[in-house]
Formats: C-alpha cells, sequence, structure tokens
C-alpha cells in the first residue's frame, strides 16, 4: 500500500481510478484543475462529490492561463466543439497542448507536499490516437522525471494504460461507481450531448461492456 495522490477530473475514467486507489492504497488526497474548459463546471462537483464519498480531500487548482493563452476548442475561448467519433481526425481540436504535461508536473509537486509516495493517472488505450500526451511513451518520460526530480522518487501510476473505455467502465461498475454521477461531454451543456466525440464514446463504452448507460441525453 502506497500513499497516492489521484487527478480526479470528474469523468468515467478519473472517478473509476480513484475507487480503485482508494481500494488499494492510502489516498491522500483528489486533484482536480480548472484550466479554463467548457466542461469543468460539469465535472469538477462530480469529483468533489466522489472524493467526499471516501472523506478524500478533494483540491481544485485554477489555470486560468490555459484558457487565454493556449489554441484548442476544449477551451472556453475556442472554437465549437466537434461532433463525430472520438478517435476522428476533428477531435484534434480538442487536444488541449500539453496539458498533462503541465498538470501532471504541478500534481508532482502537490503530492510531494504531502508525502505523498505516488501519483495516480487514469490515461487509458483509448486516448492515445488523438492525445500525444497520454501515450505510453510521454507516461513513461513523464514518470521518469518525477521519479528523478523528487526526493520521495514518487511513481506515475498509470493502471488503465492497457485498457479501453470499456474495460473501465466494467471495473468501475464492480466497484460500486454510480457512473449517472460522472461527466464526459466537452459541450458543458445541462445534459450531454450525445453527438460530441466524448459522449459517442461514453455510449460506445457502456454498450461494449454490456452495461446499461445511466446518462441523460439531449
Amino acid at each position: 500500500m502506497m500513499k497516492v495522490l489521484v487527478l480526479v477530473s470528474g469523468g468515467m475514467d478519473s472517478v473509476v481510478a480513484l475507487y480503485e486507489a482508494q481500494a488499494e492504497h492510502d489516498v491522500v488526497a483528489g486533484l482536480s484543475f480548472d484550466y479554463g474548459s467548457k466542461h469543468n463546471h460539469c465535472e469538477i462537483p462530480f469529483a468533489k462529490k466522489h472524493c467526499e464519498h471516501f472523506g478524500i480531500r478533494h483540491e481544485v487548482i485554477e489555470l486560468g492561463f490555459m484558457n487565454t493563452h493556449f489554441e484548442s476548442a476544449l477551451l472556453q475561448l475556442g472554437e465549437e466543439i466537434p461532433d463525430g467519433h472520438y478517435e476522428e481526425a476533428s477531435m484534434k481540436q480538442t487536444v488541449v497542448p500539453f496539458r498533462n504535461g503541465i498538470m501532471l508536473s504541478i500534481a508532482a509537486g502537490f503530492a510531494e507536499s504531502r508525502e505523498a509516495e505516488g501519483l495516480v493517472i487514469a490515461s487509458h488505450s483509448g486516448d492515445h490516437t488523438i492525445y500525444p500526451d497520454c501515450r505510453e511513451g510521454f507516461m513513461k518520460a513523464m514518470g521518469d522525471a518525477i521519479q528523478l526530480g523528487t526526493y520521495a522518487e514518487m511513481a506515475l501510476l498509470r493502471p488503465f494504460i492497457d485498457l479501453r473505455k470499456e474495460d473501465i467502465a466494467a471495473r468501475g461498475k464492480a466497484l460500486g461507481v454510480d457512473f449517472s454521477e460522472t461527466w464526459s461531454c466537452y459541450k458543458g451543456g445541462e445534459l450531454h450531448c450525445g453527438t460530441c466525440g466524448t459522449c459517442v464514446e461514453r455510449k460506445e463504452a457502456f454498450g461494449l461492456a454490456g452495461m446499461d448507460d445511466p446518462t441523460h441525453y439531449a
């Protein structure tokens, strides 16, 4: 058992990672980032709720400079979110440049300040097509940097790196995750839109896992 910090956005994958970490480790905190995405206001309350469920400290770090200075359709100041499958080339518009590099660097400092030995991120194999900072080569390099750059020689734990989203959904079901209390839609409306890449992927994951989809779509 390790003392770990969990990056928890409030999405399906990170919430399952939180539940799994809680079952296997001593979770010192859950950490969310408000970086000006169109859906931060929808998902962060779910991150907080799941941390409170376990009595885990939840912290939100503001990264508003990303919305101001970075180019991405995912950000509030960006273009409209495209519809289509998550792995289509059009979804590259939603890439926020070096997002995971920035967040992992900050999270490593936060985690070491709380005497954590590990940092958990929920990146999975389905992310790799679109996001260069989710691929295993990048994650391994960041893991090496975090280990070398911390007195604790902190480990970057990526338990889902070889899994697809349907596998994570099934794992979450076994852990008792209420997926109606998670958020995926990049558009950030009152309901999941049902047509953007993350909504399509969410529907697909529940279907492939043979699970009922509890989501209300517009």
